[in-house]
């Protein structure tokens, strides 16, 4: 049973580094939430099952510092299969388990 189930929307933006990194920024609500109601592991990360439009994958939001508020890494194959590019805006449900 998921203690949080929510959506956030936002533009997936590339990360300015060397890699090809992709990420949406959680909402500052929901970061809130998150971060109020769950244990975090290693560099803060939290652990979720995202979707985003029909593709679901296990992975983890990382806090980042200079917003405070959480992102959601998008792999290369959501982007392929769903479609997205830097700055398109999605809508991503987030389930935390615990």
């Amino acid at each position: 049973m998921a203690i949080i189930d929510a959506e956030t929307t936002g533009p997936v933006r590339r990360w300015s580094g060397e890699a090809a990194w992709y990420f949406l920024a959680v909402d500052a609500e929901l970061s809130d939430e998150i971060r109020g109601r769950t244990e975090r592991v290693g560099f803060g990360s939290v652990r979720v099952v995202a979707t985003i439009g029909g593709t679901t994958w296990s992975t983890s939001v990382f806090p980042d510092a200079a917003s405070g508020c959480y992102v959601l890494p998008v792999k290369a194959a959501v982007r392929r299969a769903e479609g997205i590019d830097d700055g398109d805006t999605v809508t991503a449900r987030l389930q935390v388990v615990g």
